[in-house]
């Protein structure tokens, strides 16, 4: 079990996303911007990896991952960008940002969902 943040301004990719990651037994928080999943981090709630879309108002996605690097309880979380956004310039620009992996959407539980196992394995073996 992992508790996972997913920052999507798709009330209805969110529910998708939520659901599948309930479903596999993780504990999941909800922003609706990035701006909003900014907020998020700032607290104190447990957070193992963050689930982002790119394009959304307030604050994109990558600009997002830039500020929650920058927090000391948040700089090693691993982030998972699921974008429409498949250029090799957004990807480098994200990689560079501190995304983990590139996740072009529509979601497909079956392919994600065994990588963000990996992904919460490795960060609780420390």
């Amino acid at each position: 079990m992992a508790h996972i943040l997913v920052v999507d301004d798709s009330d209805t990719l969110r529910l998708e996303l939520a659901t599948a990651l309930k479903q596999a037994n993780h504990v999941v928080i909800e922003a609706k911007d990035g701006r909003d999943g900014v907020h998020q981090c700032e607290s104190e709630k447990p957070i193992d990896l963050i689930i982002t879309d790119l394009n959304m108002p307030e604050l994109d996605g990558i600009s997002m991952v830039k500020e929650i690097k920058k927090m000391a309880n948040r700089a090693d979380t691993p982030v998972f960008m699921l974008t429409t956004e498949a250029s090799q310039e957004l990807r480098a620009d994200g990689k560079a940002a501190g995304v983990m992996v590139w996740i072009v959407k529509p979601f497909n539980a079956a392919k994600v969902l065994p990588a963000i196992d990996k992904v919460v394995a490795m960060k609780k073996a420390g």
